[in-house]
């Protein structure tokens, strides 16, 4: 068995993929009718698709998962952030971890959150 894609459900599936490719570089793998696959593995999929695959409504920041990003820029990330317009909460402000590397959690626009660790260099990876 192998895992292929990890799926969240968004609102408003143009505003999701826009936040992913402004803020995170993910790029457009395949497009189908409220479902995108980015790259990295991420599935975007419209709320009303998985309420009626579902057959129930859906909560939105239920802050039980998040996904997890490294990045050698931080300083850049949280810059792009800052000036991205998006209007972005953040869960904990930059901060270090016990390891002395910075990390910052923010939610996306859907409440789904977000963890970017700061890599220094390959060997963090």
């Amino acid at each position: 068995m192998k895992l292929k894609n990890i799926l969240i459900v968004v609102k408003d599936i143009e505003v999701s993929k826009a936040f992913y490719r402004d803020l995170f570089g993910m790029h457009i793998v395949a497009d189908f009718e409220g479902n995108t696959v980015l790259t990295g593995g991420l599935v975007l999929q419209e709320r009303s698709r998985w309420e009626e695959a579902l057959g129930r409504s859906v909560t939105e920041g239920g802050n039980d998962a998040e996904l997890f990003f490294e990045e050698y820029d931080f300083d850049g990330f949280l810059a792009k952030v800052r000036d991205s317009g998006y209007k972005t909460e953040f869960v904990t402000q930059p901060g270090m971890r016990e390891d002395s590397k910075r990390v910052v959690r923010l939610y996306d626009p859907d409440r789904h959150i977000i963890e970017v660790a700061e890599v220094r260099t390959e060997g963090d990876l």
